[in-house]
């Protein structure tokens, strides 16, 4: 079963870019609403570094409320994008165990959790997060792009094991984003630093850029993922 995707239900179709050489470390990273894993390669391609394997699953394809129940790629279902809109907080805790299968898929074939950053944008890094904080593994570290923390009132508790108390945290936000306002993001960085150890996390945002991602922003992607996952 080591190296057999079809037990893992969103690695089967996930695009993945392998490393030049001896993959040592993995990122997975997750798209955002009505998008799919496409994008985020191509993005991680021109960062990349040759001894990590990147993997960009596709989320799959449900109504969403927010959009008027039209039918798009979304990790989980979505009423609003304000700090106290309701939540599809079964959909969330299925998504997590989806993305949770993969990490432990990788760690089956050699990478240790402690090589594994997870990252995302947008909903896909409301997801990084919630994933990261409730995993049983300890993880490298977590990139979360355009985003915020799902289920946030179950925080600090929901991280009840601790086991990612001192991970490394980047979060970065467009100032002018008109989706999910800096506002929300600076309220995110916050209640994180109450669920991690406070100087591991870094927020930083980026002065004209709206709900999307910048250049400066992918190079302070890619100095986060070298320094965590250095060449062993």
């Amino acid at each position: 079963m080591c190296g057999n995707n079809m037990s893992v239900p969103l690695l089967a179709d996930a695009v993945t870019v392998s490393g030049a050489e001896r993959e040592t470390a993995a990122v997975i990273f997750l798209h955002g609403l009505g998008d799919t894993g496409h994008s985020w390669a191509d993005a991680l391609s021109s960062i990349r570094l040759p001894y990590v394997k990147y993997i960009c699953p596709h989320a799959p394809r449900i109504p969403v409320t927010l959009n008027m129940k039209m039918v798009m790629p979304s990790w989980f279902d979505l009423m609003g994008l304000t700090p106290d809109a309701p939540e599809d907080e079964v959909g969330i805790k299925k998504a997590a165990e989806n993305i949770k299968a993969i990490i432990e898929h990788e760690m089956k074939n050699g990478i240790p959790p402690n090589r594994i950053i997870l990252g995302g944008f947008s909903q896909g890094g409301a997801l990084s997060l919630y994933t990261a904080l409730t995993c049983q593994h300890q993880l490298a570290g977590i990139v979360a792009l355009s985003c915020w923390l799902p289920l946030h009132k179950a925080f600090p508790q929901a991280a009840n094991n601790g086991m990612n108390k001192d991970i490394a945290i980047l979060q970065c936000h467009g100032e002018m984003d008109p989706m999910i306002p800096v506002r929300f993001g600076a309220l995110t960085a916050e209640k994180l630093k109450s669920v991690v150890t406070p100087t591991k996390v870094q927020f930083k945002t980026y002065p004209g850029v709206m709900h999307s991602s910048c250049p400066q922003e992918m190079m302070a992607v890619k100095e986060f993922i070298e320094k965590l996952l250095p060449r062993i």
